[in-house]
């Protein structure tokens, strides 16, 4: 090297090294597996139904509304406008109502009231935005429509709606609705003209008959939820084969796409064709299932699931139920089985409204902690619910549907700093919302990696799920991972050292490490990494 050319080259510091420009036109060093693949990073980063983080809300319970006594109209009796710091019970059941008394306690949230709440959302470095049922309906939870086509008046109206998704638009995010299309509500109207008139054309909207123990049939045999006839072509054109159709009219509208609950109940011919209509009128929007089931063969009938799946693993492994092992082998499987794209769009729940809230199921907060570590490194969309991210507690329905704890909200809260901290690592970390899932041989721990076309890009993640500490020989699975080079734990600071392809891991009990390659040590002007992308 020239003189001149050296005191350049210092001049500029070790970050010009990695990574350096090799003569020709191909990308830094990259060999021929990163040249295949660089399109395929590209094209996930392209599409925002991949590894967003979405944030679940019920509008009721989100955020109070600036005059709540200004809406008591909207609560007639039996229906009761509670507290914001009031806890919600189990209630009875009303024989005349036909719901439990719980069903019809409100706390007054609305669409205006949540859009006040955004700049939270946006700084938590949420992507997606989903709302439990928003339809008109008798409930609270609004799980048993009235109407599709309204917007519950509680909540506001569909240009509520359409404001909501200007604004989340603007601030870079998405809004997904939850569309409840197997069944509606015994209060609609459509239902008692259809159940009391014989000749009623809206019958076909229904299975009514004396076969039925009801006089028509109710989802999970529930008397306020009639189930809808979906196989009727009236149906199908109005909740979603039509221009004018629900599910079309709300994407049209701005909404970004459709969590469809119980979509196990509909079947794959039905999700199919509601599928193939939402991207006719918003092409790249996200259907997502609620499916408890297996995730493998749901694609391309919806684009993703509800990874229950995913969420029994990590609460087993977490609770000493299966071992690290074992938990790695049924998750590559999983991804194996169903695709890596399906998988990473799918949302990985821990908790949400039909389960007990994530520091009730795990209140050890090793266990809680190691679980959103999981959460946030295997391939898919972690899906918040409102509260989490503060440490909310709550047991079986209704208890986990509190309002949100707003006093929570604050840097004196240690998990909200920890939860916002996972979020920053996930947003810093392209191959956590991208890359690959590769398992990686061991023994006594749950180890995978998920990785890029860029070995600084490389995050291997280690959990020692157990009760005792446990050591572990650990393959690397990648020929960019430099002998005798450092891998440092994005969350606690440790490090492990590369050995010929090897790691050589002892970890505490209940630890999960999220290693990311040092390029560049610290002082040094020389790094091994200074050839490969």
């Amino acid at each position: 090297m020239k003189p001149a050319a050296l005191i350049t080259f210092l001049m500029m510091g070790a970050s010009s090294l990695v990574p350096a420009q090799p003569p020709g036109g191909d990308p830094a060093w990259a060999n021929d597996y990163d040249k295949q693949r660089a399109s395929v990073y590209a094209a996930r980063e392209a599409d925002w139904r991949i590894g967003s983080v979405v944030y679940q809300v019920i509008v009721d319970r989100f955020a109070p509304p600036e005059n709540r006594e200004a809406k008591r109209d909207l609560y007639p009796p039996p229906k009761k406008l509670r507290e914001w710091d009031e806890t919600p019970k189990q209630g009875t059941y009303l024989d005349d109502a036909k719901v439990w008394s719980h069903e019809i306690d409100f706390w007054g949230g609305d669409l205006q009231s949540l859009r006040t709440r955004l700049p939270y959302i946006h700084d938590l470095g949420v992507d997606v935005l989903y709302l439990n049922p928003i339809q008109l309906a008798y409930t609270n939870h609004k799980y048993d429509s009235q109407d599709y086509f309204a917007v519950s008046p509680e909540y506001g109206t569909r240009e509520d709606v359409k404001a909501l998704a200007q604004a989340l638009h603007a601030q870079g995010m998405k809004l997904v609705l939850d569309g409840v299309f197997n069944h509606m509500g015994r209060t609609s109207p459509m239902f008692q003209e259809a159940l009391k008139d014989e000749k009623s054309p809206l019958r076909a909207w229904y299975y009514i008959g004396p076969q039925y123990k009801l006089g028509y049939r109710a989802w999970v045999d529930i008397d306020n939820l009639p189930e809808v006839n979906l196989e009727s072509d009236v149906v199908q054109k109005r909740l979603f084969r039509d221009k004018d159709s629900v599910v079309q009219g709300y994407l049209r509208d701005g909404v970004d796409g459709w969590r469809l609950d119980v979509a196990f109940d509909i079947g794959f011919d039905v999700l199919h064709a509601l599928t193939e209509s939402a991207h006719a009128a918003k092409p790249g929007s996200l259907v997502v299932g609620e499916i408890w089931n297996y995730p493998e063969e749901w694609s391309p009938s919806v684009d993703a699931v509800m990874n229950f799946h995913a969420r029994q693993i990590i609460l087993d492994v977490v609770n000493g139920q299966m071992s690290g092992v074992h938990a790695g082998r049924l998750l590559d499987q999983m991804i194996a089985d169903a695709g890596i794209e399906p998988i990473m769009r799918s949302w990985i729940v821990l908790d949400n409204h039909d389960t007990r809230r994530l520091a009730t199921e795990l209140p050890d907060q090793r266990r809680r902690h190691m679980a959103q570590v999981i959460q946030f490194t295997i391939p898919g969309s972690p899906n918040l619910y409102y509260g989490t991210e503060l440490g909310m507690t709550g047991g079986g329905d209704p208890e986990m549907r509190a309002p949100m704890r707003w006093d929570l909200a604050n840097d004196a809260n240690s998990e909200y700093a920890w939860t916002r901290s996972l979020l920053r690592i996930r947003a810093d970390n392209r191959a956590l919302r991208v890359g690959d899932f590769r398992l990686l041989p061991s023994e006594r721990l749950l180890a995978y990696m998920r990785r890029t076309d860029k070995v600084a890009e490389t995050i291997i993640v280690l959990a020692n799920p157990t009760d005792t500490e446990a050591g572990d020989i650990i393959g690397t699975r990648d020929s960019k991972l430099m002998n005798y080079g450092k891998l440092m734990d994005q969350v606690s600071g440790a490090e492990v050292e590369v050995s010929s392809g090897l790691m050589h891991v002892t970890m505490p009990a209940h630890t999960i490490y999220v290693l990311k390659p040092r390029i560049m040590e610290a002082g040094r002007e020389y790094t091994p990494y200074k050839r490969v992308q």
